[in-house]
């Protein structure tokens, strides 16, 4: 009996300091009354303009067809469904009420006005990288938009990710706020170009792995993920087999952000999204501190040997080889070598053999387009199959690519197509 009552006091004394330790782990130190009015300019508001589209805030706090910044837009995560919040300065639904300090607080520490913990869905993990002075524009120039009451619908996320408890716990595992510092080792450009990929622009946020309660390995992370429930493959910006560009020249990484496309790879799916609504309008001096930082980026893999024939022909390869006759040779041509300027080149091009094949199959189901730029301004698109080719067709040309030319990628399966097609189905 005695033994039993001290096991109990040894597990309330773990409860207590277990609840100590979420609790430090979860406080701010914030001055919420400091009552020093923000000195909002025209060159401020600008200033915020020019942020909020480096860290890309616009898509998603706009719903297809909504006022800009007007909030509401589902985000789909693995525990169910977060719904964006309106950056207006309405009094009542959006940040009518807020104060600048409010706002630092949300973007450092993930905590709402009323105290509330904010779902990292709100990339707070590499916001709170963000200097004061940034912070404090972001802030002046979401208070010179048009006010609009619109109140985002209720989260639907299961239980317990729903409940603050279950979120100050995963804060106390995976979140610690720190501002950025600059690398004395580092030149300016560089140091420039990690706040900006760490930071604001949140790169980390999609080419990062994910563990199974949605935390990545941190903002400088950028070793490539699958985006869930999405079913896209942000690949490793490391790795020279996937997306590393760590041998390109700088003004050929600039040209991919700032156009979406250059003479080594065009941009498509969600990054195509970043680029239309973010990176192009950056200036010339961040766009090269930017690729500056992902050039110096030391690789994490080695590039795969593709010289070599497949070890054997793949199941179906008559069918594949078929199927990109009739669907694909006209635009990517009999040998895969594109169009210049038009149709990307599948032959050599690491897309086509990336170990994780969903961005192939999410291609070729839905077809896509490389952002609309200044620079680009009428790019050459894909048509969707998804009416055209069912599973086994699918997996047929997909496989034909990846073990053609000289590639000697995994073959698809129609499993691997049907998961992606189930998944992304309206």
């Amino acid at each position: 009996m005695r033994r039993a009552g001290h096991a109990l006091l040894a597990l309330a004394g773990l409860l207590v300091a277990v609840s100590v330790w979420v609790w430090l782990r979860n406080t701010d130190d914030v001055d919420l009354n400091a009552t020093a009015p923000l000195a909002s300019t025209p060159a401020l508001v600008a200033r915020g303009a020019y942020l909020a589209r480096a860290g890309n805030c616009l898509p998603c706090h706009t719903p297809r067809g909504a006022a800009p910044y007007t909030g509401g837009r589902a985000i789909e995560t693995p525990f169910g469904t977060v719904f964006s919040s309106n950056l207006t300065p309405d009094a009542e639904t959006g940040l009518g009420r807020w104060t600048p300090a409010h706002f630092w607080r949300a973007l450092h520490h993930g905590r709402s006005r009323d105290g509330r913990l904010l779902y990292p869905t709100f990339p707070y993990p590499n916001t709170t990288r963000i200097t004061r002075a940034d912070a404090d524009a972001l802030f002046a120039y979401l208070q010179s938009l048009p006010p609009v009451r619109q109140a985002p619908p209720a989260n639907t996320l299961r239980w317990p990710y729903s409940s603050q408890a279950a979120l100050a716990v995963w804060r106390a595992l995976y979140f610690r706020p720190g501002e950025h510092r600059d690398d004395p080792r580092q030149s300016a450009a560089w140091n420039r170009g990690a706040y900006l990929i760490a930071g604001l622009g949140h790169c980390a946020a999609c080419h990062s792995p994910r563990n199974a309660l949605g935390a990545n390995g941190g903002p400088l992370d950028l070793s490539g993920g699958l985006m869930t429930p999405q079913n896209w493959y942000a690949p490793s910006l490391r790795d020279p087999a996937e997306s590393s560009v760590a041998d390109w020249p700088l003004a050929e990484i600039v040209r991919l952000l700032q156009t979406g496309t250059s003479t080594r790879a065009t941009v498509s799916g969600p990054m195509a999204e970043v680029v239309r609504h973010g990176t192009q309008y950056l200036s010339e001096t961040d766009l090269t501190a930017m690729a500056t930082y992902l050039q110096a980026l030391p690789s994490t893999g080695r590039r795969t040997e593709r010289g070599a024939p497949p070890p054997s022909r793949p199941s179906g390869a008559e069918r594949g080889a078929r199927l990109y006759d009739r669907h694909c040779a006209q635009c990517h041509g009999d040998q895969g070598k594109g169009v210049p300027g038009a149709y990307p080149a599948l032959a050599g091009n690491r897309a086509v053999t990336l170990a994780q094949p969903a961005n192939l199959v999410q291609m070729v189901l839905y077809g896509g387009f490389a952002p609309a730029t200044t620079g680009n301004p009428r790019p050459y698109g894909m048509p969707p199959y998804v009416l055209m080719l069912d599973d086994r067709d699918i997996a047929a040309v997909l496989t034909h690519l990846r073990t053609s030319w000289g590639h000697q990628a995994a073959e698809v399966s129609e499993l691997d197509v049907h998961r992606v097609r189930a998944a992304t189905a309206p």
